[in-house]
């Protein structure tokens, strides 16, 4: 049996990872820190955490960094002395792995992993699923996932092991996305923040702005709300069709008033690592 060590088990992504960990057939040592964390898996879980995260890696296969990525480098360096050889270190984000923070160990498997998000064009039917927008709960997602070191001789093995860990903690999961650290910077935070995010957040002010000046807030929303559904559709080929002739015209008188001429910039690889060097 697979021994985890979760580190920041009673954490808000902490506690999501215990919960799904408890329905697999993985021999789980809970570490949190905090008095608030380890009262709320004994409440919610009925789980008891240790606080001691050196003891919990000595002979533990996996160790999950369920932390913040602005602690990854003080933590993981703090117990790496304790991390057997061969052990395989887990962080869910690209961030600090990327930023180079994991400690110098070529005797340690790194793999890194992060959900996509259930999609918002799915097949789910119950209410638990169709409201499951973070995912690792009712509603199917996909993963992303990178195998960053190991020796060469156990490269296929410690991907199965890695991503097999990682369906368990994001269950449920539909496809799986093998990638490479620097191609998952590029979908987060590239893709995901530097432009979704942002794009979502000005579309919520362009909202806000229609209300201020006059349109109820009902109405702008289910307008918003419901042209997203269609426009996403023919935009991303889930629905056949184009657009009229007017909405063209609109994108392309809109676009250079929205958008700067070089905005494709936030992928080059000195933007992504300004990116991540302000998350960590």
């Amino acid at each position: 049996m697979t021994t985890i060590a979760l580190i920041g088990a009673g954490g808000k992504m902490g506690t999501r990872l215990s919960r799904n960990l408890a329905q697999s057939d993985y021999q789980v040592r809970h570490v949190e820190v905090s008095d608030a964390g380890r009262q709320r898996l004994k409440d919610e879980l009925n789980i008891d955490c240790i606080a001691n995260g050196e003891d919990a890696v000595q002979g533990a296969d996996a160790v999950i960094l369920a932390v913040p990525d602005t602690l990854i480098q003080k933590i993981s360096h703090a117990l790496s002395p304790h991390i057997a050889p061969g052990t395989m270190v887990i962080c869910l984000d690209a961030a600090a792995p990327f930023a180079g923070h994991l400690p110098s160990r070529t005797d340690l498997v790194y793999f890194v992993t992060h959900p996509c998000h259930p999609p918002i064009f799915n097949d789910e039917t119950t209410l638990e699923a169709k409201r499951d927008y973070f995912g690792g709960s009712h509603a199917t997602q996909h993963i992303v996932s990178a195998l960053m070191q190991v020796d060469a001789d156990r490269h296929e093995a410690m991907f199965d092991q890695g991503e097999a860990i990682a369906k368990a903690i994001y269950a449920p999961v539909g496809r799986t996305h093998r990638v490479s650290v620097e191609q998952m910077a590029l979908l987060e935070p590239g893709l995901s923040e530097t432009v979704c995010a942002t794009l979502l957040s000005v579309m919520r002010e362009a909202m806000d702005e229609v209300v201020a000046r006059g349109v109820s807030e009902q109405c702008a929303r289910d307008f918003l709300l419901g042209h997203m559904n269609i426009l996403g559709a023919v935009i991303f080929d889930e629905q056949p069709g184009a657009f009229s002739d007017a909405c063209n015209k609109a994108i392309e008188n809109g676009k250079p008033m929205l958008m700067r001429d070089d905005w494709k910039k936030v992928f080059e690889p000195d933007a992504i690592a300004d990116s991540i060097r302000r998350i960590t």
